[in-house]
């Protein structure tokens, strides 16, 4: 179990590579500290059998964590390698670079405490340092717009939380009606008695769905979400796309396991109504954009749309959800790492003023051809296997309208995203911009994504099958 205290042990390296002197080795401390935090999650991923609580309590070991603690973690050190060559090739970015690489060890210091919760208020409270520690790496220097996209992303964010926050007192107050006393401790919760709903009950979860849904992405409160990822460094971006994306995610992941084990008919409507309206959202601008930063944040929305939709109906649609919010973790870090080379090659976010990537820029080219696939749900990657999984969940719960509705968005996201992008890859170059040619290297964290996506479409190894389908079952799969 020391392994579990392994996550946390790169925080005792953030002040240091503050200094000044430590800057020329913070991009490699980064890497290094990244490669410790995997190396401990592959290791409690795959030797801890069953959940044991940890820290007097406060921490698990569970399926959604040890499954969610590698993905984080993986994501987070194919951003690390991608920061430590862009430091390498762009000697002026080393006090950016120092100031990410400081960060973001706090920021994945409190990740980790996320996903190994075992407190509810605790899990909130550390998903609120990580928008505290995320915010200052949304600001670039001498950029003012990506200043206002930092403070607009904070005050959703704390909205958000104060939100879910007042939902959790809600759920609390909801088992002292029951006569038992309050708890937030998920192995408390989960061998609690099953009671009906009661009006606390149903209020808490849908303030918590409410709020944790703002942080995600979903409408009504999505407006942060396209001009945060759009202004923010592209390692900063797949960090909050990714990464914290995925923190939020468990913790709301969380309360569902356990408010609606007893009925998993609780916030169904809720849940399905701004999946709905969060796609449709998304295509539209998808339709309107020439932004090829903003598309892939608004094909986001459209991701965490369909989660919600899968999580509404649950059961047959679980493991779907599960593989669907993997895949897309990686197929997240892959888009926007590759938009942020893009963009540092043309200096144009304008889709119009891209073209012939696959013959200026190969491997940039061929990662956003891949990715864009992939985003579309095309096979053989994971992607496409969990949204059919959740599309048939859909039609065994009797829900053919919202089917119908489901598969027409997909189509016009489809159409209009390769529409976009398409062009990109394709045709000459409209001007020559002299750059040194990419390594192999600068590409190693892109590729390992890329061979998980396809691995999961097409293999997954027995053990890791495992600890999906046991996330699953948490879910109310059969």
């Amino acid at each position: 179990m020391n392994l579990v205290y392994l996550s946390f042990a790169p925080l005792l390296l953030a002040p240091g590579i503050g200094s000044r002197a430590a800057r020329p080795v913070a991009p490699l401390v980064l890497l290094a500290a990244s490669a410790a935090q995997a190396a401990a999650a592959l290791a409690v991923a795959f030797t801890v059998t069953t959940g044991t609580s940890l820290a007097g309590g406060y921490l698990t070991t569970d399926a959604t964590a040890r499954l969610f603690l590698v993905v984080i973690n993986l994501v987070f050190l194919g951003i690390a390698g991608y920061v430590w060559n862009r430091a390498r090739t762009t000697p002026e970015l080393a006090d950016q670079v120092s100031r990410f690489a400081r960060l973001s060890l706090v920021f994945m210091g409190a990740a980790n405490f996320v996903i190994l919760s075992n407190h509810l208020l605790a899990g909130w409270i550390a998903l609120e340092i990580t928008t505290l520690a995320a915010t200052p790496l949304v600001v670039r220097t001498g950029v003012p717009s990506s200043r206002h996209a930092a403070w607009r992303y904070l005050l959703f964010s704390s909205v958000g939380l104060a939100i879910a926050f007042v939902g959790l007192v809600c759920l609390g107050r909801s088992m002292a009606t029951t006569g038992a006393p309050p708890t937030f401790f998920l192995d408390e919760l989960r061998s609690a008695p099953t009671d009906a709903p009661n009006m606390w009950r149903r209020l808490g979860l849908a303030l918590v769905v409410l709020g944790y849904g703002t942080k995600l992405g979903l409408a009504p409160m999505y407006s942060w979400l396209p001009e945060t990822y759009d202004e923010a460094p592209p390692s900063t971006t797949a960090l909050l796309a990714a990464v914290q994306f995925n923190c939020t995610l468990v913790c709301l992941l969380r309360v569902l396991q356990v408010y609606r084990a007893g009925d998993r008919d609780l916030v169904a409507t809720e849940l399905l109504a701004i999946g709905l309206v969060s796609m449709a959202v998304s295509t539209v601008s998808i339709i309107a954009t020439n932004n090829y930063k903003r598309l892939i944040a608004y094909a986001s929305i459209n991701h965490a749309g369909v989660i919600a939709i899968g999580l509404a109906i649950g059961k047959s649609a679980s493991y779907g959800v599960v593989l669907y919010v993997v895949s897309n973790a990686f197929i997240k870090a892959i888009l926007f790492l590759t938009a942020g080379k893009i963009k540092a090659h043309y200096g144009t976010k304008d889709t119009r003023e891209v073209s012939g990537l696959i013959s200026d820029l190969p491997y940039s080219g061929l990662f956003l051809m891949v990715g864009t696939f992939a985003l579309l749900g095309f096979p053989p990657f994971g992607s496409f296997l969990g949204e059919l999984i959740i599309l048939s969940g859909l039609v065994r719960a009797d829900q053919i309208l919202v089917f119908v509705i489901f598969c027409s968005l997909v189509s016009l996201s489809f159409v209009a995203t390769g529409r976009t992008v398409f062009p990109m890859i394709w045709g000459a170059p409209k001007k020559k911009v002299h750059w040194p040619r990419q390594s192999f290297l600068s590409v190693t964290p892109k590729l390992a994504f890329l061979v998980a996506l396809v691995a999961m479409g097409i293999y997954m190894p027995a053990p890791i099958n495992a600890l999906f389908r046991a996330v699953a079952a948490s879910l109310g799969a059969g």
